[in-house]
């Protein structure tokens, strides 16, 4: 029998927040649901009754009910979700306007400086009357090209509070990636600041958003707000304007929020447009609010004292959600700029100073900490962290197990997946349920997700594909410039018709119900027809010390496959026979002689999206002699080329 890492104590049971919505459920549904399990079977049995629970327990701010929650449950994609209510997202996220600390900013080197609820509802009102002054009405497009700082939120809340569709692009994106992303939705403002700082250098922003705003037609106005300097030209930028000329109206004492339609869009987010450009997709307000509020409420377990920090930006679904804190009245941590700088200790000395009670990063910043031997908990006081949530990509058991005993032993472990096309989980956890090492908690709440096998049918305790057999609120809408549909079912429901398809590798373990995330579908490795999930491979090779990151991909060759791996090794460790003969035994041992690469090649670095996914994509392109478009997509392009080099000397 599995042990698990870690178990909840009584009082954390009696005092989260699940508890309360399950005696909620039981109560009005005459039930006797004590587990997760139960509560969760209940949840994707009664959808209806589901969602009209979340509803209620979120507290949802509506001017019109709803008199049905979903038009045709069996639907997908299409289901239309409270069809008739109305609502505004903005009014939702500031139902506080009080004292307490909204926001608590802090970037690399400048002091944090605190914005209270009622600062935040009030700079929102301002620039909201501002928009509606210049034209802004429902269903316009207004873009961000701009670092994680109060004022992107201020802006984001703004353009929801009258109506207008929010799409945002962090500043360390190239400016072809957002051009590629920002020309397709043809919106009319654009915000964005001079410039911005990371690793200690300030970086220039006025060139790029130049070369951006230039190759949209549709701009009427680019918005620029001072962020590092105090004096710059804006002149060269197509209409543009300082922040605070654009917001010198009168404001009313009130904002007017605009009421629509549950299903009026709200977000326009993006893929990662590494193999051409990005699909645009549409998510609603009532969905993607309903969504976050389940999972910040009941899976995350938030409480209006709880101080929340994710390490993301405006490039990253992770963004939203975590500015959805506000609506539970939580203090958001805002940190602009490199978690790392000056070194690993950055991010630990703003939870413990500030007192972060749930901290949330990725599985590439916990392989970090990892491969740098460090332990956080021997050089920190991190009395008040409570729960580290974690997302991006698959953690392996080895990653679990380092979290519990290099930061914290008693603390939530809560890993999350699900993705941006959902901005919201397929899996998740629960502060009621054990956490064992490698696997996430369960199937989110609502989510009727399970693992199908090569013949479509649903497995457990072997790998399989991840799917979504009923509708969720926070599916998109559509994709922007698809009016027959095409490329959106293409994209989910082109495998099984009506089912969601997400391109991922799963296992459902019977023992202990957790779900174990294994990568990527779609860069499956079968070597002689033998099909190998990429962390299988993973999982060993960050077993050893010496290796910091790894990557893999198949390689076309002689009518077969061949693997392919890629290790960026430790600070002071050298490559050599005997390492790479330990690798291959290792992998031969514990994985099984399919498992061995071809070859194992050392790299400097390891390219990453900007929520900080390996792009296998990229890799897999170049061994196969294919290009790669939308390097701007990625956060370090620069490391491509010593994969071109070695993949070119490699076939020659």
């Amino acid at each position: 029998m599995k042990q698990p890492l870690w178990k909840p104590s009584k009082q954390t049971i009696e005092n989260a927040n699940i508890t309360r919505f399950i005696n909620s459920v039981n109560a009005q549904n005459n039930l006797r649901i004590s587990t997760y399990a139960e509560l969760y079977k209940w949840s994707v049995d009664n959808i209806e009754d589901f969602w009209a629970a979340i509803w209620e327990f979120g507290n949802i701010q509506a001017s019109q009910e709803y008199s049905k929650v979903v038009d045709d449950p069996t639907k997908m994609p299409g289901a239309k979700w409270f069809p008739d209510a109305r609502l505004n997202f903005a009014e939702n996220l500031l139902k506080y306007r009080d004292g307490s600390e909204a926001f608590v900013f802090k970037g690399e080197t400048r002091p944090a400086t605190r914005i209270a609820y009622s600062e935040l509802y009030n700079s929102v009102n301002t620039l909201s009357k501002s928009l509606r002054d210049f034209g802004i009405r429902p269903g316009n497009r207004i873009a961000a090209y701009m670092p994680n700082i109060p004022d992107t939120a201020i802006a984001m809340l703004a353009t929801t509070a009258v109506g207008g569709v929010w799409s945002s692009c962090g500043t360390g994106l190239g400016p072809k990636a957002v051009r590629d992303r920002f020309e397709q939705i043809e919106p009319k403002i654009l915000f964005t600041v001079d410039s911005y700082s990371y690793k200690g250098k300030d970086f220039d922003v006025l060139p790029k958003a130049e070369e951006v705003a230039s190759s949209i037609p549709s701009l009427e106005k680019t918005i620029v707000i001072p962020y590092i300097r105090e004096e710059f030209d804006i002149s060269t930028l197509p209409n543009a304007i300082l922040y605070k000329e654009f917001v010198t109206l009168p404001r009313a004492p009130d904002i007017h929020f605009e009421q629509l339609l549950f299903d009026h869009p709200l977000y326009i987010m993006f893929s990662s447009g590494t193999t051409g450009k990005p699909k645009c997709m549409v998510q609603s307000a009532g969905g993607i609010l309903l969504q976050h509020l389940k999972e910040l409420l009941l899976h995350t377990d938030l409480k209006r004292e709880d101080r929340i920090w994710y390490q993301t930006g405006p490039s990253w679904m992770m963004y939203g959600w975590m500015l959805s804190s506000l609506a539970v009245g939580a203090t958001v941590i805002l940190y602009d700029g490199n978690p790392n700088y000056p070194d690993w200790r950055a991010s630990w000395n703003l939870i413990q100073d500030e007192k972060v009670t749930i901290f949330g990063c990725s599985a590439t910043y916990i392989n970090f900490l990892k491969s740098e031997g460090v332990e956080p908990r021997e050089e920190f006081d991190l009395s008040s962290l409570r729960e580290i949530s974690q997302t991006g990509s698959a953690l392996s058991a080895e990653g679990f197990q380092y979290v519990y005993d290099a930061i914290k032993e008693d603390l939530h472990f809560n890993s999350i997946s699900g993705g941006t096309d959902i901005n919201g989980c397929f899996a998740a956890g629960s502060p009621i349920q054990p956490v064992f090492a490698g696997e996430l908690q369960g199937p989110a709440l609502g989510m009727k997700i399970k693992a199908y096998d090569e013949n479509g049918n649903s497995v457990f305790d072997q790998e399989g594909e991840l799917v979504c057999e009923t509708p969720a609120p926070s599916m998109p809408l559509y994709f922007w410039n698809d009016s027959e549909g095409n490329r959106y079912k293409n994209s989910y429901f082109n495998v099984y018709p009506n089912i969601w398809h997400h391109g991922d590798y799963i296992i459902f373990h019977s023992e202990t119900g957790g779900v174990t995330f294994l990568g990527r579908s779609d860069f499956t490795l079968k070597p002689s027809g033998v099909r190998i999930g990429p962390s299988e491979i993973y999982n060993v090779v960050e077993e050893f010390s010496e290796v910091a990151d790894s990557v893999v991909v198949g390689q076309k060759w002689e009518g077969d496959q061949r693997i392919l791996l890629f290790v960026k090794l430790s600070e002071g460790i050298q490559f050599g026979d005997e390492l790479n003969q330990r690798i291959r035994k290792a992998l031969r041992v514990k994985a099984g002689p399919r498992h061995v690469p071809a070859h194992i090649f050392e790299i400097q670095d390891i390219p990453y999206t900007f929520s900080m996914k390996k792009v296998e994509s990229a890799i897999w392109n170049i061994a196969n002699k294919r290009p790669v478009t939308n390097r701007d997509a990625i956060r370090n392009p620069e490391s491509l080329g010593q994969f071109e080099e070695i993949i070119a000397a490699l076939i020659d």
